[in-house]
């Protein structure tokens, strides 16, 4: 068994923590409504007019206009997930997050000291609600798919526990939309098929997924049959480190795409510095509308946390491979071979043979210090600033 954590409205409910004035009201947490600024977090307040994530906060401003706006305060945010993630640590090493306000939990050593599961989830989120005024939705269950749809389920302050002997009860009267994957061409796909729920595709046979989904339809109907073997691997644990985001529209244009993949570069080696990791391989990773997805991977001369060095491996791994023009679905990237960095130290001897990486320490030491102050957003690369303008312009949604 295992545990997925996820905070309830996380970024609206820490400003309504320090600002007790915005209780019972509608908040929303995002860029400016005047420029290209999108919503990161609405409240359920706001989300009853129709405000959402990703949303162009303009849009929801319309929307709702008496919502209070907030703009985000990450480092403050970061602070607060310190605190829910060493509440994770009292019970459990076994933590991989997933963002700030999201983790699977992995309790299998835990159950002698901390009682059943259950007792393990609901302490946690009595703990949290305690010690930090903020509520979790927790989902118990054999597995991370399982787990992460039952903590979903029942949100606000929900609770779910799934046992191994519940899990097609649990599953088969959901709709297809909660199976990983399916979007909304993969679902119109199921709509066409008169397949509505998860019992519905468990009904299926492999031929008749593989014809109409691919090499997805496999993944389709292990995950519809209660089947994700994936353990909880903490990042110290993992043999990688990746990030990967998946558009809403497919993408065609390369100015949007170089933009992501950017961004996914400087998250991924801040993660790397942030745990004193280096990686020796780049990885990227496209997938196309239809589900297929390419892998590709990059050895460096030098094991490496340097941004600038992985966003150019990564980039020319991407032209080597991507054809103009090509639609993609998700683009995501990772760093594997991982070692743990030389002491500061032993790097400061290298630099002074290596001006070139003495450069590079210098801008990656300044950026993770004001980003860990002020927000990831509160220093970027000019390029990945630049691009990621055109990005918010090429994906906000056109007035009909």
């Amino acid at each position: 068994m295992l545990i997925h954590i996820d905070m309830d409205e996380f970024f609206a409910a820490v400003e309504t923590l320090d600002h007790p004035e915005l209780a019972g009201k509608a908040v929303i947490v995002g860029g400016n409504p005047q420029g290209r600024g999108v919503v990161s977090t609405a409240n359920y307040a706001a989300r009853r007019f129709g405000v959402h994530s990703a949303m162009p906060m303009a849009q929801a401003i319309r929307l709702c206009p008496q919502a209070v706006v907030r703009r985000g305060r990450m480092a403050r945010y970061q602070e607060i997930s310190s605190q829910i993630h060493a509440i994770f640590a009292r019970y459990t090493p076994e933590i991989e997050p997933l963002s700030l306000d999201e983790a699977f939990l992995g309790i299998s050593g835990s159950e002698k000291l901390f009682g059943s599961p259950v007792q393990i989830g609901r302490r946690i989120k009595q703990d949290i609600q305690t010690e930090l005024g903020l509520i979790a939705s927790v989902g118990v269950a054999p597995t991370k798919f399982i787990a992460k749809i039952a903590s979903d389920l029942d949100k606000p302050d929900g609770f779910v526990f799934v046992a191994p002997e519940q899990v097609q009860d649990f599953l088969d009267p959901l709709p297809v939309a909660r199976l990983w994957g399916v979007g909304k061409v993969t679902g119109a796909v199921f709509e066409r098929l008169g397949i509505r729920t998860i019992g519905q595709v468990r009904q299926q046979s492999p031929q008749l997924m593989q014809r109409y989904f691919g090499n997805m339809g496999a993944h389709l109907l292990e995950l519809a049959n209660g089947i994700d073997p994936r353990p909880v691997v903490s990042e110290r644990q993992a043999k990688s480190i990746s990030n990967e985001t998946t558009f809403p529209i497919d993408v065609v244009d390369a100015e949007v795409l170089r933009a992501k993949l950017m961004g996914l570069c400087e998250q991924v080696s801040g993660r790397l510095r942030q745990q004193g990791l280096k990686g020796r391989t780049v990885q990227l990773k496209l997938r196309y509308p239809d589900f297929q997805t390419l892998s590709r991977a990059r050895r460096l001369p030098q094991a490496s946390d340097h941004t600038d060095e992985i966003w150019q491996t990564c980039w020319q791994l991407f032209r080597d491979n991507w054809r103009a023009g090509q639609a993609i679905r998700l683009i995501g990237m990772g760093m594997s071979g991982l070692d743990e960095a030389a002491p500061a130290t032993s790097r400061q001897a290298d630099l002074f043979t290596a001006p070139q990486k003495q450069h590079l320490q210098v801008i990656d030491t300044i950026t993770d210090d004001i980003q860990s102050r002020y927000g990831h957003h509160a220093l970027q690369r000019g390029t990945s600033l630049r691009s990621q303008r055109t990005l918010s312009e090429k994906l906000k949604p056109k007035a009909k």
